[in-house]
């Protein structure tokens, strides 16, 4: 069993169960393996949601940099809203209220602060950089609440206007 198939079921069993049936016994019946096959990847439940929180960072970062535009802001734009209308959010979401333990959250917290200063000397407005980043972030927040409140036209139009407010 890899270690990625095993992430995906507890994943899965956070999106269909919520964070309570996540235990160590119930991920290995969903990745179809022994609770030992499960143990040799992840030592505890804590490991479990480490891992979790460990890949949505890593995807996440590797997202932004296959962007391709000039400036970090307009990569990290596009790749928030790649991840928002892709249904990445509801991952985030789950699995973030899944720890319930601020030590499980350090590395995401460690990539907020990261995500928010990258790049900033280099962007034309380093101002309005963080504004635009800021609103990724508001957007994160209103879509894991309400994932059906804009349809694709008005995410398009979104992504156009925070696009506009950046210099070229």
């Amino acid at each position: 069993m890899r270690r990625e198939e095993l992430l995906d079921a507890a994943e899965d069993l956070l999106c269909d169960q919520g964070s309570q049936a996540l235990t160590l016994a119930a991920v290995a019946e969903r990745a179809g393996c022994s609770k030992g096959g499960l143990l040799y990847h992840f030592g505890t439940k804590e490991a479990l949601i480490k891992g979790m929180v460990e890949r949505l960072i890593e995807e996440f970062d590797e997202l932004v940099a296959n962007q391709g535009h000039n400036t970090y802001t307009k990569n990290y734009l596009a790749a928030t809203f790649d991840a928002v209308r892709s249904g990445r959010l509801r991952r985030w979401a789950v699995v973030t209220g899944a720890s319930g333990n601020l030590y499980l959250l350090a590395p995401l917290r460690e990539a907020m602060a990261r995500w928010h200063r990258e790049g900033l000397d280099s962007e034309p407005d380093p101002t309005t950089a963080q504004i635009v980043r800021l609103a990724c972030e508001g957007l994160w927040d209103v879509a894991s609440h309400d994932p059906g409140l804009y349809d694709d036209a008005r995410y398009a139009e979104l992504k156009r206007r925070l696009l506009d407010l950046l210099p070229a």
